[in-house]
């Protein structure tokens, strides 16, 4: 999955155009920088490979969506709907906006549950934000439907799913905004990066101000910029913007090789009545940087998941996972803070100290997800499909 699995030359040969230039910065030095525009270039890429409109980049996916949720209005006394299953980067930036999480179970897409989302809305509900977990897509036609019902905004967290698709249009692209992120293990990878997506020019123009300190770029050079609004600085750098515009024109291949190997290691299973797979909406958009096991019961799925890990294969048992499903999210639970919150907002906080998601729970404790590598060859995939069976055969 990770798209570090292949540096090469490619990413050593733009990141060394810009260390020619010494302007590590994406904005001024129009001069010394002798035509060399990395961020600019990889904006336009992405805008042309996915077919949006508008791609501002930021710092990392984190900055991408905070800068999102204040592009789209999104602040104190929203509640943003979300799922239990997610990186804590999605909570984290909803709270950065002063919003409100809204956490709702997920089902065995392992994403929001639309019936859980619909139970959840209040008078407040500002947004839904799906995040497309694992690679693949939520329900998306089903969240769509309820924003419009509801008026509400659709945000979609595809920052681990670059590359996705759902019937025939890139996951990041479909709501009113979009993230990825580009992060050291994502399967297109600046090392620290994201970006936010849309084909709405308003939200465009106020990401494009707000992370950079409200600067409206529109000045002859950047110190005749005004800043109409506030801002912060989410800004990416030539050299992570250099790394991820090499990397972004290796997404193709990326796919085509996690896609042929998810084919083969779930093959080596079919004949396993116990095993299930995860529900995918579009099974033709899975970018496929894991597969998702799913076994009968808690107890079957953690002596695989041991099993699996003592064959060195590369797993996740996310039930008893620290950063990405709520049963371990203790400092959010508890309200741990550096700075204090809203009155408000605290006070909403505290229903989660002994919150549980009993369904989701009966979702997680059966999944295990294998990582697929880039590197693996031929042999690689066919020891890694015998050693994967045989853990799971193991367990049953």
């Amino acid at each position: 999955m990770p798209g570090f699995e292949r540096f090469g030359e490619e990413e050593r040969k733009e990141v060394n155009e810009v260390l020619e230039t010494g302007i590590l910065m994406r904005y001024g030095f129009d001069g010394a920088r002798k035509g060399i525009w990395k961020a600019k270039e990889l904006e336009a890429a992405i805008s042309d490979k996915l077919n949006v409109k508008y791609v501002q980049l930021t710092s990392s996916g984190t900055a991408a969506l905070t800068t999102a949720m204040a592009a789209l209005g999104i602040g104190a006394g929203d509640e943003v709907i979300m799922p239990c299953f997610t990186f804590v980067a999605s909570f984290e930036a909803v709270l950065s906006a002063g919003a409100t999480p809204v956490l709702v179970d997920i089902d065995e897409s392992l994403t929001l549950d639309p019936a859980a989302v619909k139970a959840a809305i209040t008078p407040h509900t500002k947004a839904i934000m799906p995040v497309h977990m694992c690679g693949a897509m939520a329900d998306l036609d089903a969240l769509q439907d309820i924003c419009r019902e509801n008026d509400l905004i659709l945000l979609e967290d595809a920052c681990q799913a670059i590359g996705g698709s759902y019937k025939g249009k890139y996951l990041g692209t479909i709501g009113d905004a979009g993230t990825f992120s580009f992060d050291f293990v994502k399967t297109v990878t600046c090392a620290e990066g994201g970006a936010v997506l849309t084909n709405n020019e308003s939200v465009f123009i106020k990401s494009d101000g707000f992370s950079d300190h409200g600067h409206d770029h529109l000045g002859a050079d950047r110190g005749a910029d005004l800043h109409p609004f506030l801002g912060y600085n989410f800004r990416i750098s030539e050299l992570h913007a250099a790394v991820g515009l090499a990397q972004w024109r290796k997404l193709d291949t990326f796919l085509e090789i996690q896609r042929n190997t998810k084919k083969k290691l779930k093959a080596s299973l079919q004949d396993i009545p116990q095993v299930s797979f995860r529900k995918i909406h579009d099974e033709a958009g899975d970018s496929a940087t894991f597969l998702e096991i799913f076994l009968p019961d808690q107890t079957t799925a953690a002596k695989a998941a041991a099993a699996m890990k003592a064959s060195g294969l590369p797993s996740f048992y996310y039930f008893d996972n620290n950063w990405h499903y709520f049963r371990k999210w203790d400092h959010f639970k508890n309200g741990i803070a550096l700075s204090p919150f809203a009155p408000a907002l605290r006070d909403y906080l505290r229903q989660y100290e002994d919150k549980t998601f009993p369904v989701s729970d009966a979702i997680i404790n059966r999944c295990i997800c294998m990582l697929i590598n880039l590197n693996w060859s031929e042999e690689d995939i066919a020891d890694k499909a015998y050693k994967l069976k045989a853990a799971i055969q193991s367990a049953i």
